[in-house]
């Protein structure tokens, strides 16, 4: 780990009809080498964030960077540089596995023989090999799940942004990516990811935020956080404090 800034989000807020702000100025800092847990209810403002910052959301109030580029303003030099895997993937369903991998090594110009033995890595580790000729179509939720985090792989991106990844995967499925994002924060990628799942951020990350109806009522390294509690008690403490 180190001091440099991976991922700025700024005084971030959103609203959609009506005024009501589904974000509420919002301030994250993600470093290099962090694995960083976005934690809260279903509805608190998770996925809106994460969709902002990978550029699927538009947005008007505060400023969101990506080794130093601006999403709003400099959206290409952000992309080429992250990879976000969604909550629900939505694949290419008449392409075979192997195809959609392929296209997004064409997208980001990666060669034959960096992404072969990327594609032979992921694939082997999620043990999906086999399964790369057939359509997407006839894949499993659990399936498309892998092919979609094998794609956000290919191109070794520096910001790994994750919306509850780990829902749908299988016991084993969950074990090698919580390892993968390990291995690729050890070389200095930063990982940023929502979840419910607490002990899985509890063991996996070290820095959280706590995000409820839009504000950070958290935040902070996971030691200054639970000081000798679990996440699970901390994240209740300031659930009852902000209602």
């Amino acid at each position: 780990m180190n001091d440099r800034m991976m991922l700025e989000i700024r005084h971030f807020s959103k609203s959609y009809g009506g005024g009501k702000k589904a974000v509420d100025d919002v301030t994250i800092q993600v470093a290099c080498g962090d694995i960083y847990g976005f934690i809260g209810h279903n509805g608190a403002g998770k996925s809106t964030t994460i969709r902002a910052v990978v550029g699927v959301l538009d947005f008007t109030d505060g400023d969101i960077y990506i080794d130093g580029h601006s999403v709003r303003d400099e959206p290409m030099a952000c992309k080429q540089v992250t990879a976000y895997i969604p909550d629900n993937p939505d694949l290419y369903e008449n392409l075979t596995g192997i195809q959609y991998l392929n296209f997004v090594a064409d997208v980001f110009g990666i060669g034959p023989g960096e992404r072969e033995e990327r594609i032979r890595k992921y694939a082997g580790l999620f043990e999906i090999t086999d399964a790369l000729g057939d359509l997407i179509g006839s894949y499993s939720h659990g399936m498309k799940q892998k092919v979609a985090i094998i794609s956000a792989l290919i191109h070794n991106p520096k910001l790994l942004v994750l919306d509850e990844p780990f829902v749908g995967l299988d016991p084993k499925a969950s074990f090698t990516l919580k390892e993968i994002m390990r291995e690729m924060c050890e070389q200095g990628t930063a990982v940023f990811f929502s979840t419910h799942v607490l002990d899985v951020a509890e063991k996996l990350c070290n820095r959280v935020a706590i995000i409820k109806h839009g504000r950070i009522v958290a935040a902070g390294t996971m030691e200054e956080l639970t000081e000798g509690h679990s996440l699970e008690e901390t994240f209740l403490e300031a659930d009852r404090d902000e209602t």
